[in-house]
């Protein structure tokens, strides 16, 4: 995928950034965890890039909300 080069600060929505463990040092948390993924099934494999990148794209099937059905 292509890096993005645009200054706002992207987010996924079904991400939520703020929770206990980092606003208040309690305990690491892993890299990964904050990643939205999912299988869209039909036969479609997801791409390692989606699990494990850090680009965000709200109309991606594997990472956004829309359908490929």
């Amino acid at each position: 995928m292509t890096e993005q080069t645009e200054r706002a600060f992207q987010k996924q929505p079904t991400v939520f950034l703020n929770d206990k463990f980092r606003t208040q040092g309690i305990g690491k948390k892993p890299k990964n965890k904050d990643r939205y993924w999912k299988n869209v099934g039909l036969g479609f494999k997801t791409p390692r890039e989606a699990i494990e990148g850090n680009y965000i794209d709200k109309k991606c099937p594997f990472t956004g909300n829309v359908s490929i059905r």
